[in-house]
C-alpha cells in the first residue's frame, strides 16, 4: 500500500549564483587572459626579463657638463732632494718621517781632505799677512830715507843760494875775485840740479813702494778669497733643510761613504700640495691649462685647476698636475689616492639621460620602456660625461629607457618586462 509520494520526490537546491563567486570567476578569466597575452607577447618578442634586474632612467632636459674621470694621488708641490756637497762620510741627524724646520741641520759630511786644505790655505793667508806687515814697515823705512835725501838736497840748495848772494855782494865791493864768484854760481846750479833729481827720486820711490805694497795687499786679498771659499765649503758640510716639512726617503745610511753631489734624502714640503692625475690618452687633445677639476679626497670634495700637462704619453696615459684653489687644506697626506673629474665644457638646455652600460653598445640604440614592454629604438647621442649622455635625436624629455647592458637582449625588437 502506497502511503504517499515522498519517496519519489527529490529536493532541488536553488541555482541562484552569488555575486562574490561571479567576481571571482571574472578575475580568474582576466588573469588567464593576461597570462595568455604575456605568453603570446613572450612568443612574439622572444625575451622576457625581470624589471627589478634592469636599470631604467628618465630622459630630461637641463644643463650638461662634459667631464672625464681620472685617478691619481696627492703629491708635494715642492719636494726637494738633498745632496752631498763633498765626498766624505755622512752622518744623518734625522730619520725618515721626522719633522724638520727650514735651516735645521739634518746631515753632516766629514771630509778630511777639504778640512786639511782649509787649514793649509789659512796658514798661507797668515804668512802673506806677515809679509804685508813687513812690507808696510819697509815702505815706511824707505819713505823716511827718501824724505831725508830730499831735505838734505833742500838744505844744500839753500846754502848755495846764500853763498851766491854773498858772492854777488862781495864782487861789487871787490872783496873776491871773479873766479870765486863763478864758483859760487856753479855751486848754486849744482845744488838746484841735485834738488830737482832728489824730488824726482822721492816721487818715483814712493810710487814704487806704493806699488809693492798694493801687490802684497792683493796677494793677501786673493788668499782671503780662497780661504773664504774653502770655509764656505766646510760650512756647507753641515747640511740644512731647504724647506720645512717631513723627511721622505733616505738614500744612504749613516756613516756611509758618499761622493760629491750624491743624493742623500728627500724632503716633503707640507705647506704646498698638488694632485697628480693619470688621464687616458684619448682625452689628451682636449685637455688645457686652467681647466676646472673636482677632486674627491676621502669623503670630501675639493676644487682645483690644471696647472701642468705632460707632453708625453706613458702606458697610454697622460700625466697632469692640479693646483688646489685653497692651500690651507687639512687631512691630506703625501701619496694619498684620490679620484677626480676634469670639466671639459658645459652646455645649456640639452636633452640628456643618465649614463649607463648601454653606451658599450655604441650609444646608437636604446630600449624605451612603455608599460610592460621595452621597444628597441635608434637614437643619436652627442657628448658624454662621467654621469650623463647628451641625446641629439630619437628621445624626448620624460621618456624612460633601459640604461643597463643590452647584450642579454640579443638585438630583440621588443623585450617583455615582468
Amino acid at each position: 500500500m502506497i502511503k504517499d509520494t515522498s519517496q519519489q520526490d527529490l529536493v532541488v537546491k536553488s541555482t541562484k549564483v552569488s555575486w562574490k563567486k561571479a567576481v571571482g570567476v571574472v578575475a580568474l578569466i582576466g588573469a588567464l587572459g593576461v597570462t595568455a597575452r604575456a605568453i603570446s607577447m613572450a612568443d612574439t618578442t622572444g625575451r622576457s626579463f625581470e624589471r627589478s634586474a634592469l636599470q631604467v632612467a628618465t630622459v630630461s632636459r637641463g644643463d650638461f657638463v662634459r667631464d672625464i674621470q681620472a685617478s691619481g694621488r696627492i703629491v708635494a708641490a715642492n719636494a726637494p732632494q738633498v745632496y752631498s756637497p763633498q765626498a766624505g762620510f755622512v752622518d744623518l741627524l734625522v730619520k725618515a718621517g721626522d719633522t724638520v724646520a727650514q735651516g735645521q741641520v739634518i746631515a753632516r759630511v766629514n771630509s778630511p781632505t777639504l778640512t786639511n786644505e782649509l787649514k793649509q790655505q789659512q796658514a798661507e793667508l797668515a804668512r802673506l799677512r806677515d809679509s804685508l806687515a813687513r812690507e808696510q814697515l819697509e815702505v815706511r823705512r824707505e819713505t823716511l830715507t827718501l824724505n831725508r835725501s830730499l831735505e838734505l838736497a833742500k838744505v844744500t840748495l839753500d846754502a848755495a843760494e846764500r853763498e851766491n848772494r854773498r858772492a854777488q855782494l862781495s864782487i861789487k865791493q871787490n872783496l873776491i875775485s871773479q873766479i870765486d864768484l863763478e864758483e859760487a854760481v856753479d855751486d848754486l846750479a849744482r845744488a838746484k840740479l841735485n834738488y830737482q833729481h832728489a824730488q824726482q827720486e822721492v816721487a818715483l820711490g814712493k810710487d814704487t813702494l806704493a806699488f809693492e805694497l798694493a801687490a802684497a795687499s792683493n796677494l793677501v786679498e786673493r788668499q782671503q778669497l780662497v780661504v773664504d771659499e774653502l770655509q764656505r765649503q766646510v760650512n756647507a758640510l753641515d747640511i740644512s733643510a731647504p724647506v720645512s716639512g717631513l723627511v721622505g726617503n733616505l738614500f744612504v745610511q749613516t756613516k756611509a761613504a758618499v761622493t760629491d753631489q750624491q743624493a742623500l734624502m728627500t724632503l716633503v714640503d707640507l705647506s704646498a700640495y698638488e694632485a697628480q692625475l693619470q688621464v687616458p690618452e684619448s682625452y689628451a687633445n682636449e685637455l688645457g691649462l686652467g681647466m676646472s677639476v673636482v677632486l674627491k679626497v676621502g669623503a670630501s670634495e675639493v676644487y682645483g685647476k690644471l696647472s701642468a700637462i705632460s707632453p708625453e704619453v706613458s702606458n697610454r696615459e697622460v700625466t697632469t698636475r692640479v693646483r688646489f684653489d685653497h692651500s690651507d687644506m687639512g687631512g691630506i697626506r703625501q701619496n694619498q689616492r684620490l679620484s677626480a673629474r676634469i670639466l671639459l665644457d658645459s652646455k645649456e638646455d640639452v636633452i640628456k639621460v643618465r649614463r649607463g652600460s648601454f653606451m658599450n653598445s655604441g650609444g646608437n640604440v636604446v630600449y624605451r620602456v612603455e608599460g610592460e614592454v621595452a621597444t628597441r629604438l635608434n637614437v643619436r647621442t652627442g657628448a658624454s660625461s662621467v654621469n650623463e649622455v647628451e641625446i641629439l635625436d630619437g628621445l624626448s624629455p620624460g621618456d624612460q629607457i633601459i640604461v643597463s647592458n643590452y647584450e642579454q637582449f640579443e638585438h630583440a625588437p621588443l623585450v617583455q618586462l615582468r
